[in-house]
């Protein structure tokens, strides 16, 4: 995540309050309810409409001993949610010290602090990101493989055997126990505890989103294609399965429709889509390629199958990234010299999705592949080999690998890479040109996001086509734009109607494969484009 959107602070709007309640006195039978509520109103009343605060009965019963030992001082912790603002918790006012003891009153002693997780529901990686709700600073971050993954590797799988006695169920427990236990584990390494957290914020797509709460996802997958849930209320953690303290929230991202997921509505709220006064568009390239273009005034979006191929799919060498994986490629046009970086100087095992771009834009413009995207025999050398009787490009020799084994290239794996940055260049250009009537120069910033789009070097993706040729000082990343999302709304819990605001303002465009999108999609299968003047910025000396 940019530095520029790492930290964005409470700015005294979040989860957690400080207030003052109006002391009883002879001639005011107010009750102590009420008051509490007045003054809650009060403050939160500084961002609009407070639409009345809930106050839980396991509040009230000890309401009177707290408010009482606490002088009538208080720390809230408040979270806002489609009907109400709802009090999650009341703590002392003091940091340092809960007060003396008091019949019913179980706080005393030091205080413990105040937590918030945000969760990045991925397909195919889950990511937790722990902070503190009081000083709004991140604690510390924790990513792991989906555990549904032992299921099946994608979500269409995973929904059918959903299908099956048990099968939800089980794919529920899966999910949850992961979260738990690196809930836990964040938690350890911070010196605090589960019982700490309060709040738990998650967005994920539509089919995660029903998986993780246990909903029937079948009919998602099944003409008409009708999720049964596209604005989840918020719920009590512990519903869920979570661990987390008694009293605790969880809210996800709600959804705009069966392929249209609470992640991508996170990424808008994240990249502040919604306020811009200029057209700016955003892809979250993961599984899918998820692409929104708009501002302030019009959103619209659009999903298409363009990841795989590049992320551990459809290619052998893709891989997601760690230790030993290829990040980097460069091969000098003249000498055709190839040099690699990978993760953590390890010897190399394979190469993630950004490597695989930057070694196809290293080919092309080596001349080492033409137009068509096949390899030159004679540009490649002795580097061109027959692996299982498919021509391909060993990039690292078994010599120097990590696997014991050449790390290649082949045709097929090429062919694959090809036909992902055609979807991806065609989407974007159905999506910006075709539907919302602009040219790739309008928009104001080109904003890259999802699991290895935060890591796509522009230069090298421009190179072979996959994104439009504009001024490169135009994009920017913003990492995990669905973890950033759900850690937003902790650190500013009133952007909810923000939230709710995005998502009945997009226009949903269905990709429909007509022959107008084929014959554009075959245009882009070349390198980096049939048509070469949309691509002024790409040197051809070489090819």
């Amino acid at each position: 995540m940019s530095s520029e959107f790492r930290e964005r602070g409470c700015q005294g709007r979040g989860c957690v309050r400080y207030i003052e309640i109006e002391k009883p006195v002879l001639g005011n039978n107010t009750a102590d309810a009420q008051r509490l509520e007045q003054a809650l109103i009060r403050e939160l009343g500084k961002e609009g409409d407070t639409q009345g605060v809930k106050i839980a009965l396991h509040l009230l019963k000890t309401l009177p001993a707290r408010l009482r030992t606490w002088d009538y001082k208080a720390r809230a912790v408040v979270f806002k949610d489609r009907h109400s603002w709802r009090l999650v918790e009341l703590l002392p006012p003091n940091l340092m010290d809960a007060g003396l003891p008091e019949p019913g009153c179980p706080e005393s002693g030091p205080a413990r602090p105040v937590l918030g997780a945000a969760i990045d529901l991925g397909t195919t990686r889950v990511v937790i990101q722990l902070l503190d709700l009081e000083s709004c600073k991140t604690l510390g971050e924790i990513g792991f493989d989906n555990p549904q993954v032992v299921i099946g590797p994608d979500v269409l799988a995973r929904i059918h055997y959903s299908h099956k006695p048990g099968g939800l169920d089980q794919l529920q427990r899966l999910l949850v126990d992961g979260v738990n236990d690196n809930l836990n584990k964040l938690c350890r390494e911070n010196g605090c505890a589960l019982d700490d957290i309060y709040l738990v914020t998650g967005a994920g797509n539509t089919a995660m989103t029903h998986l993780f709460l246990g909903i029937e996802a079948f009919e998602i997958i099944r003409e008409p294609y009708i999720p049964c849930v596209n604005i989840p209320d918020t719920l009590k953690a512990r519903e869920v399965g979570l661990a987390i303290n008694g009293q605790g929230l969880l809210f996800l991202f709600p959804n705009i429709g069966s392929y249209f997921g609470g992640d991508l509505v996170a990424g808008i709220l994240f990249a502040d889509l919604d306020k811009k006064q200029d057209p700016c568009l955003m892809v979250d390239v993961g599984t899918n390629a998820e692409i929104v273009v708009g501002s302030r005034d019009w959103l619209i979006a659009c999903a298409g199958a363009a990841g795989p191929a590049l992320e551990g799919g459809i290619s052998k060498m893709g891989m997601t990234a760690g230790p030993g994986v290829i990040d980097t490629v460069m091969i000098d046009p003249l000498t055709r010299k190839v040099e690699i970086h990978t993760i953590d100087e390890k010897p190399p095992v394979g190469i993630c999705g950004s490597g695989m771009i930057d070694l196809a834009a290293a080919l092309f413009l080596s001349g080492m592949i033409d137009i068509r995207g096949k390899f030159s025999r004679q540009a490649c050398g002795d580097r061109l080999k027959e692996i299982e009787e498919i021509l391909s490009f060993v990039l690292v020799d078994k010599e120097n690998s990590g696997t014991g084994g050449d790390i290649a290239l082949s045709q097929v794996d090429l062919n694959s890479l090809t036909s992902s940055k055609a979807a991806m260049y065609t989407i974007l250009e159905v999506i910006v040109k075709n539907t919302a009537g602009l040219e790739f120069e309008d928009l104001e910033t080109f904003y890259v996001a999802g699991t290895f789009g935060s890591f796509i070097n522009p230069v090298s993706a421009i190179s072979i086509g996959m994104l439009p040729d504009i001024d490169r000082s135009r994009f920017k990343v913003l990492g995990n734009s669905s973890l950033g999302g759900a850690a937003l709304l902790l650190l500013d819990p009133s952007a909810f109607d923000r939230i709710m605001e995005i998502r009945r303002s997009i226009t949903y465009i269905e990709l429909n494969v007509n022959q107008e999108f084929m014959n554009m999609f075959s245009g882009a299968k070349f390198y980096p484009h049939t048509d070469r003047s949309r691509f002024p910025s790409v040197s051809l000396e070489f090819i």
